[in-house]
């Protein structure tokens, strides 16, 4: 009965003045489909190109080697099954969960510069980081464990800043409560800033060098630890994605429509919440806060499939790091004399224009 009445009202409204973001049908499967072939093109460009090439039929037999048993190849076993294809793998679920998100963020704050790199989940996440790095000499699962925290504590921090606004209540007062936590996020990721500086002043330059590894966001560290574990966490938070996307979806309508609709909208922002903030921690912990990706996956998903689209997100997301990661590592070295880049400088270098661009066609539509 609900469900009727959620179809009722979603017919009822015109969903390029009230849903901007409302799939039009047709459109989604398509170029969905076409995101999802460009990762299997940039995943294979990962593994099988670049400065050490292996043909297809030798990536079958070293997989199958690896499986099963068998001869393996001396040299290209050991780069393929503990370099490159651990690393495409974590870059890919790093991409998907940046982008999912991001995309939760936006859609919900209604908001196309809420993502984590914006609102301080990120820089939770660096900070706890850096702190474990330079004040306990941290290393390895550890620092990922502490981003993971820094990035939970700085998540609580903000939703308790912002609740204060009434966050999960309906109407005017969830706008403003969602605006307080964008407001709250970009403070709190100043300070954050800051105590980073601070921190790396007083490491040593050794110290200080990986931490700016990190910082940047880099799949070096990845294998086959690190890809397991935020498997799982994906395991567990993408079937939380999809039962939420339907509430988050009729939520676009305003929450006095939504909760007059019959969704809890407290108890759905507070899940979107969580599951984007774990999302986020997830990530971050497992190649550090790789600029822009959360940011940049939304509003280019949206373009392309021409609707709002969590899979389509997912997917872009992942197209971004594998790209940027292929350029950072394959490319980058013969433009800049053999300096082989973190992923995260190149998500860096495209967010900054995009984010111009989209302010700048923002304005346009205001106009």
């Amino acid at each position: 009965m609900r469900e009727s009445a959620a179809e009722l009202a979603l017919r009822g409204n015109d969903p390029h003045k009230h849903w901007p973001y409302l799939p039009t049908r047709g459109s989604v499967p398509g170029r969905t489909t076409g995101l999802a072939l460009a990762v299997a093109v940039l995943f294979a460009a990962n593994v099988l190109l670049g400065s050490y090439t292996v043909t297809i039929p030798d990536f079958v037999r070293i997989l199958g080697a690896h499986l099963i048993g068998g001869e393996k190849i001396p040299g290209a076993s050991f780069i393929v099954m503990e370099h490159k294809l651990p690393r495409a793998v974590v870059g890919t679920l790093v991409g998907a969960a940046f982008g999912l998100s991001g995309a939760l963020f936006q859609t919900m704050l209604r908001n196309p510069l809420a993502s984590p790199d914006v609102i301080g989940i990120s820089y939770g996440a660096s900070a706890a980081a850096v702190a474990a790095i330079v004040v306990f000499g941290a290393s390895g699962a550890a620092v990922s464990g502490a981003a993971f925290a820094g990035a939970l504590g700085v998540a609580v921090l903000i939703y308790a800043i912002s609740r204060s606004g009434s966050l999960g209540s309906g109407g005017r007062r969830g706008d403003a409560a969602g605006g307080r936590l964008i407001l709250a996020g970009a403070g709190i990721a100043a300070a954050l800033h800051a105590m980073v500086s601070f921190l790396m002043t007083r490491a040593d330059i050794r110290t200080a060098a990986d931490v700016l590894i990190w910082l940047n966001g880099s799949l070096n560290s990845a294998n086959w630890d690190r890809a397991g574990v935020l498997g799982l966490a994906l395991i567990v938070l993408v079937p939380g994605v999809g039962f939420l996307a339907g509430p988050l979806r009729i939520l676009e309508l305003g929450e006095d429509s939504a909760a007059g609709l019959g969704v809890r909208v407290g108890a759905v922002r507070l899940a979107v919440v969580v599951v984007a903030v774990a999302l986020a921690a997830a990530a971050t912990a497992a190649a550090g806060p790789v600029a822009f990706v959360a940011f940049l996956a939304g509003p280019i998903s949206r373009r392309f499939v021409r609707a709002a689209s969590l899979p389509a997100s997912a997917l872009t997301g992942v197209v971004i790091v594998l790209a940027a990661d292929y350029f950072a590592t394959n490319m980058a070295p013969l433009l800049l004399g053999g300096t082989v880049l973190p992923v995260g400088v190149v998500t860096g270098a495209l967010g900054a224009p995009f984010l111009l661009w989209l302010l700048v066609t923002s304005n346009r539509k205001d106009a």
